[in-house]
């Protein structure tokens, strides 16, 4: 009974990630690419699902490149009409992946800051106009709260 106790919990953390509690598993639609993020709830699935507690390593990459891809397109677009839609879907992004952060001990800190940075970005070093900070913060808070 006492080796078998050992296979067992073994077997349980190979088959699992763990036993009990949260999955580490990224869901599927996460890793196909930057559409979920430009368009949240792609699949089911919402943003913030994206980034499960003990994340695998390759899982976080993925999924970074493609949000990354995605912040960096919708700061374009948010630069070209400040204020517009690309400002909200932009700050929606940042919230949801902050909220999926919250409670993953860290692992997802350079994502955060990669994309914050990303979502900032001005080419020439200026500060962004209001109208882009003031959407994307209405974005922002309905990521937090939705995303």
């Amino acid at each position: 009974m006492r080796r078998a106790l050992p296979l067992a919990l073994l077997a349980c953390l190979a088959v699992t990630g763990g036993c009990g509690g949260q999955s580490s598993s990224t869901p599927v639609a996460c890793l196909e690419g930057p559409a979920l993020y430009l368009h949240d709830g792609r699949g089911g699935v919402s943003i913030s699902e994206c980034l499960p507690p003990e994340q695998k390593a390759g899982e976080l990459a993925q999924v970074g490149l493609a949000m990354l891809r995605a912040t960096t397109r919708l700061n374009a677009e948010a630069r070209a009409e400040p204020g517009g839609a690309a400002n909200l879907q932009l700050g929606y992004l940042l919230g949801a992946a902050e909220r999926g952060a919250e409670e993953t001990e860290g692992i997802h800190d350079e994502l955060i800051r990669r994309l914050t940075a990303a979502a900032r970005y001005s080419p020439d070093g200026r500060p962004l106009p209001a109208t882009f900070y003031r959407a994307y913060r209405s974005g922002y808070a309905a990521g937090q709260e939705n995303g």
